[in-house]
């Protein structure tokens, strides 16, 4: 026989899971598609279903176009063709969006939005687009585990221990022009509380912003500096990181990736979307 539910403030949570019906968690996937850029965007979509049993998530490809890489415009087709099967066989219209679309972008890039909004309209579906992950103290808390993993800061600084070769000054590194910087900057104001160490923002898509900020840097007294991608990943061009800490004259820490928190901010954004509260205790991440 199973156990009586308890009862009172000390109860367990009913187990979360999407409501039946629910609207498509569409994962738009930037940059040149790869197997890499899959195994990654599995990654995230397996986190976020994870959090949400149930969660119908899919992925699009920005640059997508066929049946290994599917297009985000095809994805979204075919979500609003399924909808409308759907629709026939219950006899009635559902109000509901036929997909959330969560860009898989930490920052603002207004080139690959409007791809992704273009997408969307072209495709007929009428879907939502959902905001970029960051900024988010959550992202700042990624940034943090991928720089200790690279040992280019402690890994907890509550326990005091020393990294001989931890960084000094942080180069926060983005893309998407101006607006992304100032968007990673609220993101690194959040981590350099966390490591006690100046961090600037700077695009990687600006001719010569790499260096002059690792040299205002140094004139402020930084003398090691780290470079740290605020970036998920598949959004970034070969080379590119290894010729920004070249740039620097300094160490890379690798892209945020698949981090656990990454794949809850995604889930995070699409609950928003939906009206899915999401329990903050579990997940972590307050719903926006």
């Amino acid at each position: 026989m199973p156990r009586a539910r308890q009862s009172g403030r000390h109860r367990k949570p009913e187990p979360l899971a999407a409501p039946e019906g629910a609207p498509a968690l569409v994962l738009a996937v930037p940059g040149t598609p790869s197997s890499a850029a899959r195994s990654l965007a599995d990654e995230v979509s397996s986190i976020a279903r994870s959090e949400l049993p149930g969660l119908d998530a899919r992925i699009g490809y920005v640059d997508g176009g066929d049946d290994e890489f599917p297009s985000l415009e095809a994805v979204l087709a075919h979500a609003a063709t399924e909808h409308k099967a759907r629709e026939d066989a219950d006899g009635q219209p559902d109000p509901g969006p036929v997909a959330v679309v969560v860009p898989l972008l930490a920052g603002p890039d207004s080139a690959l939005l409007r791809r992704i909004r273009q997408a969307i309209m072209n495709s007929g579906s009428g879907a939502e687009l959902t905001d970029v992950l960051g900024p988010h103290p959550l992202l700042a808390e990624a940034l943090h585990v991928r720089l200790s993993e690279s040992g280019l800061a402690r890994a907890d600084r509550a326990r005091l221990f020393t990294v001989a070769t931890a960084a000094d000054g942080i180069i926060l590194a983005t893309v998407g022009g101006e607006e992304a910087v100032q968007a990673a900057g609220i993101t690194g104001m959040l981590l350099s509380a966390r490591l006690a160490v100046p961090v600037l923002a700077a695009a990687l898509d600006q001719e010569g912003a790499i260096s002059r900020t690792a040299e205002q840097l140094r004139e402020s007294g930084s003398q090691q500096l780290a470079l740290a991608p605020y970036l998920i990943g598949p959004e970034i061009a070969d080379g590119l990181l290894g010729a920004a800490a070249a740039e620097a004259g300094c160490a890379s820490a690798e892209a945020l990736g698949a981090y656990s928190t990454v794949g809850r901010l995604v889930l995070s954004n699409y609950a928003a979307a939906v009206g899915i509260t999401l329990p903050t205790q579990s997940q972590g991440v307050p719903v926006r």
